[in-house]
């Protein structure tokens, strides 16, 4: 089981929290997702690659920082 941390610009309110959570719980492979708000993290816990991760969020309308 991987675990992936994304650092996620654009997230302002508990909405935007809740909207890239669920983007990324819809990634197929991903186990859980805890989106933290505060530091703008994301922890992906599953076998889902990286690349299919980050479209899921940019897709909701966020970036990705590496």
């Amino acid at each position: 089981m991987n675990q992936t941390i994304l650092k996620i610009e654009g997230m302002t309110c508990n909405h935007c929290k809740m909207r890239a959570e669920k983007a990324l719980q819809g990634v197929s492979g991903v186990e859980s997702v805890k989106v933290d708000l505060a530091s703008k993290e994301a922890v992906v816990t599953g076998d889902a690659e990286r690349a299919n991760q980050v479209k899921a969020v940019v897709d909701a309308g966020y970036s990705v920082i590496d």
